[in-house]
């Protein structure tokens, strides 16, 4: 018997055989430098040698210079030296002469400033920090900063205490490593200052800055952060973000939250995100505060992960107030906008009668989005007295004895 092939069994035959002569050619003309599309691959990048150059900002090299790194002279009659500044005297050049900085009170010092385009990819900071102390970048050539948050809050650590971080965008180390990892593309400019607004020098500063120089694509946004306060008994729902204007991705909240009033469980609020005109009613509305930060039946433990945690552990019948700190990253599902966006919490939680209470409570924030450039004006940042977290509960103690007692 003999067999015919339809015609439209050849056509397809032919085609797969033209696709698989394309698989096979082996030395294609790469059109244009891999990895310029993206900003920071990761792991799977690596193999990519794309042509950028890597640069590092640290005490050592304040400008990031070629060549230009650890070139600093001990010098004996230096005024107002950091601690450890005489420690290379004896060494000489080269050996650890310029390690650190010393910012006094109300000093202000620029952590880098170099031309772009370019990219950071990491900022570690260590030692001493307080809300007193705040960080400000700016990109090309803006008057005014794209991120403005107190040094501390900036990677997760809320209420001036040390809690772990192991995430895929900050890490938290013990006993005071700060760093994040998210990465910041600059096109013409970038400059970060370091403020010390408090009534205090600190008198040891140890940050690195390291950045790639290289093109950035014509559609990556900058990274603002913005930093705010509030009492739930004046503002409820606490607004997280608001007044942003222009297209951008939210991709991470950092909440602070100091429980004052009630003893109950206080995170049954949600988190709302009001998107490009939103009025009345938001177009994403959350299910509780634990749910939004990935976790379920309230934080009965610390937990640090890729893209969600808590870190500091409290017990529900502690003394009040009561101190909670949640990061939350949307890394793998970023809320993206065209023109606007508000961003919302509900302070609610249970009362006695097992009902919902809205909660007279103390919040702090930090939400970080990207955005296309002019951002809108940021509110004010609060004085540092008023970013000062609220004080623990006084230990209590027995009275001491009476010597004259009998």
């Amino acid at each position: 018997m003999k067999f015919h092939t339809p015609k439209c069994l050849w056509a397809a035959g032919l085609a797969v055989a033209i696709l698989w002569t394309g698989c096979q050619t082996p030395r294609q003309q790469v059109t244009e430098t891999p990895g310029w599309s993206r900003l920071h691959g990761g792991l799977t990048d690596l193999p990519l040698l794309t042509g950028a150059v890597t640069r590092s900002i640290t005490p050592e090299n304040m400008t990031g210079e070629k060549g230009r790194a650890a070139m600093a002279i001990p010098d004996p009659n230096q005024k107002d030296p950091p601690i450890s500044a005489r420690a290379a005297d004896h060494l000489g050049q080269g050996w650890k002469v310029r390690p650190f900085l010393r910012v006094n009170a109300g000093q202000q010092v620029t952590l880098m400033d170099v031309e772009g385009p370019g990219v950071i990819q990491h900022l570690w900071m260590v030692e001493g920090l307080s809300r007193d102390h705040v960080l400000r970048f700016y990109w090309d050539d803006e008057t005014t900063p794209s991120i403005e948050v107190p040094a501390p809050d900036f990677f997760g650590v809320g209420h001036e205490q040390f809690g772990a971080i192991d995430s895929a965008a900050v890490t938290v180390n013990p006993k005071n490593a700060l760093n994040s990892w998210w990465p910041m593309p600059f096109r013409e400019h970038a400059r970060i200052t370091f403020t010390n607004e408090g009534d205090e020098d600190l008198m040891l500063l140890a940050f690195q800055i390291t950045y790639e120089l290289r093109p950035v694509p014509a559609h990556a946004g900058y990274l603002h952060a913005q930093w705010r306060r509030g009492w739930s008994g004046e503002q409820n729902p606490y607004v997280i973000l608001d007044g942003v204007k222009g297209q951008g991705r939210y991709v991470g909240t950092v909440l602070s939250w100091t429980q004052q009033t009630n003893q109950k469980w206080w995170g049954e609020g949600e988190v709302k995100f009001f998107i490009d005109g939103d009025d009345r009613f938001p177009t994403i509305s959350g299910t509780g505060l634990e749910d939004y930060f990935l976790g379920s039946w309230g934080f009965r433990q610390n937990y640090h992960t890729a893209y969600a945690g808590h870190t500091l552990a409290e017990e529900r019948d502690n003394p009040l107030p009561n101190f909670w700190n949640m990061y939350r990253w949307h890394i793998m599902d970023p809320i993206n906008f065209a023109a606007d966006l508000k961003v919302t919490v509900q302070a609610l939680g249970w009362s006695p009668t097992s009902t919902y209470l809205k909660l007279d409570d103390d919040i702090t924030s930090v939400a970080l989005w990207y955005q296309t450039e002019p951002h809108a004006p940021f509110p004010p940042l609060p004085s540092a007295a008023e970013r000062q977290p609220v004080p623990e509960a006084a230990a209590e103690t027995e009275p001491a004895p009476d010597p004259a007692a009998p």
